[in-house]
């Protein structure tokens, strides 16, 4: 669980969320039992008030670019403003994985 707890930390510290979930869906892909390869991000943050989303995602890119070079192998980032978040039922579901999954 290291990358998800630093992923989790590094995140919390800098983007100060109103709501903040990090899902580990390694298991959705066919890495080893107990991966820590792909994640799903969901942060609600006043940070990103008037901010586009590539410039959001280049933000969060940037607090784990290490991470990315040390087996994190995919984000899935759902970002929203507080007022966003206002409006959304709940976030995307992440799609199925076309690269060779051992799982339906």
């Amino acid at each position: 669980m290291m990358i998800e707890t630093t992923l989790t930390e590094r995140l919390q510290n800098a983007l100060a969320p109103d709501y903040l979930a990090v899902t580990n869906e390694s298991f959705m892909h066919n890495v080893p039992a107990n991966a820590e390869t792909h994640f799903k991000v969901v942060v609600v943050s006043s940070v990103f008030d008037n901010c586009r989303q590539v410039a959001r995602h280049q933000r969060i890119y940037g607090l784990v670019s290490d991470l990315l070079g040390g087996g994190l192998h995919a984000l899935a980032l759902h970002t929203y403003s507080p007022s966003e978040w206002e409006s959304i039922d709940s976030p995307p579901d992440s799609p199925k994985c076309h690269g060779g999954s051992n799982h339906d």
